[in-house]
């Protein structure tokens, strides 16, 4: 397996700027930064194997055959949750996590991050860190910001809270159930990261990928495998 990561861009509102690969975000204060380790941004991964990433945020997930479709096809799925909207629901989430999924970090409240204080940033972060470590034993290593918002200062909140990749994504469902991307090619590509805002429309999703000669991958294994490879 070879993966190597890549920076894109947000849907929404969109990040402060497309990142160059290898360097932050533009946006927000830098000086001090360029010597720091902060985590790429990433809406893609490279590598030669011919797999997608499906990706979900918050109560996307709730769909009560959700947990029995990841069970039947073993879907290697990211969910990343904010504690104020999942956190009623964290036993439903231990039994997806149960069956293959990975739980990641989405923040405390889901506020729009960019363009808030260093310290109101590493504490929806980090208090998110903190909850999802509390509850299933393993603190979280990849983080997705709230609308796909953030700035540099994201980027070093994410980073001095333990996270090593901050996760876009390159395409998405449109209200008809249809793919929309967000650079490039329209149309999927080994290594792109989906966003998938209701689970009702993962099977068709699945037909889509598996047409393109696809299959779905595990993206904690892909983003922990290169963790400097930017």
């Amino acid at each position: 397996m070879t993966a190597v990561l890549l920076t894109g861009c947000a849907r929404f509102a969109g990040p402060a700027g497309q990142p160059v690969a290898g360097e932050p975000a533009r946006g927000g204060d830098r000086g001090g930064d360029q010597s720091r380790n902060l985590p790429p941004v990433v809406d893609h991964v490279r590598t030669t194997d011919r797999v997608v990433f499906l990706t979900y945020d918050d109560g996307a997930e709730r769909d009560p055959g959700f947990t029995a479709l990841i069970r039947e096809r073993r879907l290697p799925v990211t969910l990343f949750l904010t504690d104020t909207v999942a956190g009623p629901a964290y036993g439903h989430f231990a039994g997806l996590r149960s069956v293959g999924a990975s739980l990641q970090n989405h923040t405390l409240d889901h506020r729009s991050l960019r363009g808030l204080p260093y310290a109101g940033q590493r504490a929806e972060i980090c208090g998110q860190q903190t909850k999802l470590g509390s509850r299933f034993g393993v603190r979280p290593h990849l983080f997705r910001p709230p609308h796909g918002t953030y700035d540099t200062t994201t980027l070093r909140a994410a980073a001095d809270c333990g996270i090593t990749a901050v996760v876009l994504w390159r395409a998405s469902l449109n209200a008809d159930g249809d793919l929309s991307f967000t650079r490039g090619e329209h149309r999927l590509h080994p290594g792109d990261i989906v966003s998938v805002d209701l689970a009702a429309r993962t099977e068709r999703l699945l037909e889509t990928i598996e047409e393109q000669g696809l299959k779905v991958g595990n993206l904690n294994d892909y983003l922990t495998s290169s963790p400097s490879g930017v």
